[in-house]
C-alpha cells in the first residue's frame, strides 16, 4: 500500500500546469508559506471541526434561458449538458413556452381550441433526460387566442390579455393535464407554475394591475385544477416591490392559491428596458444593490398573512440588457459571488439571467462576444462568470464558521477543504460614460489586499493543493477576445485558442505532507479576482 502511495505522490510532483505569463508569480506565491512578519490585510480564519451548517445551494436551484424555441437547438442542447455535467442545476425556467412557433395553441375556423404539444414534449424530454426539472413560465399569449397584437422582442412574443379567460383556463389546465399524463403525477408535484413574466411593466404587459391579477387567478385555479398540490405563483415582477404585494393581499382576500412569490433584480443605476439594445446602462456600485433587494422581499413576505412563502428570483444579473459588456468581463465572476453570499439566508432560488448567449431577444447577434447574458458565449467559451458557479459546485456540504464577507470555506465527507474567495471592487464607468463603452474595452486590475487562510485542527495526511483562479487574464475569455483584435467572426483555431486560455485549468497544483493541526496560506489577490484553494486528500 505505502509503495502504491509513493508511486501516487511521485506522480503528482511530475504534473506540469501551463500557465499564461502573468499568473507564474501568483501560482507560486499561493503554494508558497506566508512570509513571516507583516499582518495580512484580511484574515479568513476557520476550525475544521467547527461546522456553521449545511452549505446553502439556492444559487444552483435555477438557471434562466431565452425562450422556449432556442432550447430546440442542438447548440443550445450541448451547452446546457457541459453546464450540467461541470455545474448542475436543478431547475430551468424561460420565456415563450407558449408563444406560437412552440405551436401550441390555434383555433379552427368555428374558434374551437386545438392544442398541439410536441415541440413542448421534444424540449421537456431533454431537459428532463439532463437532469433538469422545468420551472414553468406560463407565457406570452399564442395569436389566436390574444386580445391584440402588441408583442415585444425580435420573436414577437404576444404581450396582450386572452380575448377569452375560459380559453386561457382551458389551455392551462390542458397543458397541465398533458404534463401530469406525460411525466406522472410525483414528476410534475415537484415543478412551478409562474404566471406570466414582469407584468408590472409595459413591455411585458399591455394592461394593468388589475388585469394580471385576473389573469393569476385564472391561471392558477387552472393548475390547481389538475391538482391542488402543483405549485403556482408569480408575479415575476421588474419593479419592486407593488406587484408583489399586491398579488399576496389579492390571493389572502380572495382565497386565491399562491405557493410562491417570484420576482427578479437587475444591479444597474442608469438605464431602462432595452429592447434594441441600443440604450446605456451603468452599473450600480452600491455594494447593497440586488442583495438588498432580494433580503427586502424575504421582509415583505415574513410579515404578511402568508410568511411561510418560498420566494424565488427568477432573473437576476449585474445588467438587464444583452448588450451590456460588464457580462463578458472577469469583474461578473465576483459581482456574482458577492451578491449571492449577501442573499443566500433571504431566498429559495437565485436565477441567473442566462446560462448561453444563444439568445435572441434583440435577434441574432452579428459578434462572438456582445455583452450577452450568457455563463457562455455562441461557441461555448466560458465567460469568467462560469467560472464563478463552477468553482461554487466544488464546496463541500458542510460549511465551516468564518466571519469573512467575501468567502466560503467548506469541507466535505472524505475530509477534503474548499476555499472560495474573492475580492469584489464594483467600478462605474467614468462621467457620462455608459457600460457598453466602458466595460467594452481591456480592464486591467489593479492590486487588492491580500488575504491569508488560516485553518485550524486540519487532520494529518498527504493532501493535494489545488488553486484555481479567475480574474484578470486567469480564465479571462474577454480580454483574450481583445487580444485578437476582437474580430466579428472567430475562426475554428481561434475559438480553440481562447478555449485553451480560458479553459478552467488550475494555476498551481503541489503535494504536501500535513502533520496536522494549523495550516495558513497567503493568496495576493487583484481586483474582481476569484480564486478557489483546494485540499484534497491522497
Amino acid at each position: 500500500m505505502f509503495r502504491r502511495l509513493r508511486k501516487l505522490v511521485s506522480q503528482v510532483k511530475l504534473i506540469s500546469v501551463i500557465v499564461p505569463a502573468a499568473l507564474i508569480g501568483l501560482a507560486g506565491a499561493l503554494c508558497a508559506q506566508p512570509a513571516p512578519g507583516g499582518k495580512p490585510s484580511r484574515v479568513i480564519a476557520v476550525d475544521f471541526s467547527k461546522v456553521r451548517g449545511p452549505h446553502s445551494t439556492v444559487w444552483k436551484e435555477c438557471i434562466g434561458a431565452g425562450r422556449a424555441n432556442e432550447g430546440l437547438r442542438a447548440d443550445w442542447q450541448e451547452q446546457l449538458a457541459l453546464v450540467q455535467r461541470e455545474i448542475g442545476f436543478r431547475y430551468i425556467r424561460m420565456h415563450g413556452l407558449l408563444h406560437d412557433d412552440m405551436g401550441v395553441y390555434k383555433e379552427d375556423a368555428k374558434g374551437t381550441p386545438i392544442y398541439n404539444w410536441q415541440y413542448i414534449d421534444k424540449l421537456y424530454d431533454y431537459l428532463l433526460k439532463a437532469g433538469l426539472k422545468p420551472f414553468v413560465e406560463l407565457a406570452f399569449m399564442p395569436r389566436d387566442l390574444a386580445s391584440a397584437e402588441k408583442t415585444i422582442f425580435w420573436w414577437r412574443g404576444n404581450i396582450t390579455p386572452p380575448k377569452s379567460y375560459d380559453k386561457w383556463s382551458a389551455l392551462v389546465s390542458n397543458l397541465v393535464r398533458h404534463f401530469r399524463e406525460r411525466y406522472g403525477d410525483a414528476e410534475v408535484k415537484t415543478w412551478y407554475f409562474e404566471v406570466w413574466n414582469e407584468p408590472d411593466i409595459a413591455p411585458f404587459w399591455s394592461s394593468d394591475l388589475a388585469e394580471y391579477l385576473k389573469l393569476y387567478k385564472s391561471a392558477a385555479e387552472a393548475v390547481k385544477s389538475v391538482s391542488r398540490e402543483y405549485r403556482v405563483g408569480g408575479p415575476a415582477s421588474a419593479v419592486p416591490y407593488r406587484f408583489e404585494e399586491e398579488l399576496l393581499k389579492y390571493c389572502v382576500r380572495e382565497h386565491l392559491p399562491l405557493d410562491f412569490i417570484a420576482t427578479h433584480a437587475y444591479g444597474v443605476k442608469e438605464g431602462y428596458f432595452d429592447e434594441t439594445g441600443n440604450r446605456g446602462t451603468v452599473l450600480d456600485t452600491d455594494r447593497t444593490a440586488v442583495r438588498a433587494r432580494m433580503v427586502h422581499s424575504r421582509e415583505l413576505i415574513r410579515k404578511s398573512p402568508l410568511p411561510d412563502l418560498e420566494l424565488h428570483f427568477t432573473e437576476w444579473s449585474s445588467a438587464y440588457t444583452p448588450t451590456d459588456y460588464v457580462h463578458d468581463q472577469y469583474h461578473q465572476a465576483a459581482f456574482i459571488l458577492d451578491k449571492i453570499k449577501g442573499a443566500q439566508e433571504s431566498v429559495d432560488s437565485m436565477s441567473y439571467w442566462v446560462f448561453t448567449d444563444i439568445f435572441e431577444e434583440n435577434g441574432p447577434r452579428m459578434t462572438p462576444f456582445h455583452g450577452g447574458f450568457g455563463l457562455l458565449n455562441y461557441q461555448g467559451i466560458r465567460k469568467p462568470a462560469y467560472f464563478a458557479y463552477e468553482f461554487l459546485s466544488k464546496l463541500g456540504p458542510d460549511e465551516l464558521v468564518n466571519a469573512d464577507e467575501s468567502s466560503w470555506v467548506c469541507r466535505n465527507t472524505a475530509g477534503d477543504v474548499q476555499a472560495l474567495l474573492w475580492d469584489f471592487t464594483p467600478i462605474a464607468p467614468p462621467a457620462n460614460v455608459n457600460d457598453q463603452l466602458f466595460y467594452k474595452q481591456e480592464q486591467p486590475a489593479r492590486p487588492a489586499a491580500a488575504a491569508s487562510l488560516h485553518i485550524a485542527n486540519l487532520p494529518a495526511g498527504i493532501y493535494m493543493l489545488q488553486v484555481d483562479q479567475t480574474g484578470y487574464r486567469a480564465n479571462d475569455a474577454y480580454t483574450l477576445y481583445l487580444d485578437m483584435g476582437a474580430p466579428s467572426q472567430l475562426t475554428p483555431a481561434q475559438v480553440d485558442a481562447i478555449q485553451q486560455g480560458a479553459s478552467g485549468a488550475p494555476v498551481a497544483q503541489r503535494v504536501l505532507k500535513h502533520p496536522g493541526g494549523a495550516f495558513s496560506k497567503e493568496i495576493p489577490l487583484r481586483e474582481n479576482d476569484v480564486v478557489l484553494v483546494q485540499l484534497k486528500r491522497l
